[in-house]
């Protein structure tokens, strides 16, 4: 298939949908997202009082997270 450059390769959803085995680095990469991740998480948890916005706060950090290091497993691969 070809891409929007030009460049001739894999179909950018099957881009999506593929487990991409990660390298060292990447895997360091992502272990730094999680720890800032659950550090902000652990930060709202304690500051914020108990409530819907407080879970969407934490929601939102864990969904940064994993799309954080869902852009490094497909190199920011763009869909459209």
């Amino acid at each position: 298939m070809q891409g929007p450059d030009g460049s001739v390769g894999r179909d950018p959803i099957e881009e999506l949908f593929t487990y991409h085995k990660p390298t060292p680095e990447q895997e360091e990469a992502y272990r730094t997202i999680r720890e800032v991740g659950m550090a902000l998480a652990r930060c709202i948890d304690r500051l914020c009082p108990a409530g819907p916005d407080r879970t969407a706060a934490v929601r939102s950090v864990r969904e940064a997270v994993m799309t954080a290091n869902a852009s490094i497993a497909i190199g920011n691969a763009q869909y459209r």
